[in-house]
């Protein structure tokens, strides 16, 4: 996703089921980049261990199969998980994170290599989700209802994303760009007038379809094709009925001060499709061909 001439450092690991990179400048010293990509490592390791559904020993696995019960959980998924419960406020529950058992039933109950090989449990019948409202964070605890999981997802690695940018730059690294997956996070002081970030074609990841200049924040993609394993078979799930959605976008990209922000406005930008960028900065692809941005080409992403 991430397009530039300029001369970097880059760092490359596997975590949260995707690919990260840390980038920054070439003129840094290699010693003070070393101990950046350390703690972006320890970062990606330490949110995997909190809100990864695939790991049994995870924080959020811990929750899910205590559901009716109170479970204590570490100040760091607390944070997560009142973001997520009010990023579904903020959005009339387009994003939900209590979709655990509508994704699980499309077929993605478990990592998705693992489904793309067909390792995957019989398909249930959707229906709507929307239970977010009956989770209960107090006292350093969070109570989910009877058959309710959390899947924190999407949003558990944009704020993975912010966590590390901002440890990378606290290395006394002067910009970097963390990047999980196509969606990455800008910290520090980029050069003017910014990074060149090209945000590929859904249905053909090699191709570039549109370029813009990110001189901060960051941007986040949501797309239908990213992960998918049949026909109308993906992991972006309507809450409203439950099953993935076909609504016309295949893809949403958005610009915001976080990462973790930028992945709630994304899913919501695919679900609201076109209404979405009187809102949010963005790009949306259509499934008619159609592309459709409130942004300039090449332009600045900020706000």
């Amino acid at each position: 996703m991430m397009r530039h001439p300029l001369a970097v450092h880059r760092h490359r690991l596997r975590a949260m089921g995707t690919s990260v990179e840390l980038i920054a400048g070439a003129s840094e010293d290699e010693r003070t980049f070393a101990l950046a990509a350390e703690r972006v490592e320890g970062v990606f390791a330490r949110e995997e261990r909190r809100c990864s559904r695939f790991r049994d020993d995870s924080e959020i696995s811990i929750v899910n199969l205590r559901a009716g019960r109170p479970t204590p959980i570490s100040p760091g998924l607390a944070e997560v998980v009142a973001f997520a419960l009010d990023a579904a406020a903020r959005t009339g529950g387009r994003f939900d994170p209590t979709v655990l058992d509508a994704v699980v039933g499309a077929g993605y109950d478990r990592d998705f290599d693992e489904v793309l090989a067909g390792a995957r449990a019989a398909l249930r019948p959707a229906r709507p989700c929307g239970r977010w409202r009956d989770v209960r964070l107090e006292d350093g605890a969070v109570l989910l209802p009877e058959d309710v999981g959390l899947d924190l997802g999407g949003v558990a690695k944009g704020w993975a994303v912010d966590l590390a940018a901002a440890e990378a730059v606290g290395a006394g690294l002067t910009w970097v760009v963390v990047n999980a997956g196509g969606d990455l996070r800008l910290a520090g002081r980029p050069p003017s007038p910014g990074i060149d970030v090209g945000i590929d074609d859904p249905e053909s990841p090699d191709t570039e379809m549109f370029q813009l200049s990110l001189s901060h924040g960051a941007l986040a993609t949501s797309s239908i094709t990213r992960r998918a394993w049949g026909p109308d078979l993906h992991h972006l799930i309507d809450p409203s009925t439950g099953a993935p959605t076909s609504n016309g976008v295949l893809q949403a990209t958005v610009w915001a001060p976080t990462c973790a922000e930028a992945e709630i406005l994304a899913k919501d930008a695919l679900l609201l499709g076109e209404d979405s960028l009187d809102r949010t900065l963005g790009v949306l692809v259509l499934t008619d061909g159609r592309v459709l941005t409130n942004l300039a080409d090449r332009t600045e992403a900020a706000a």
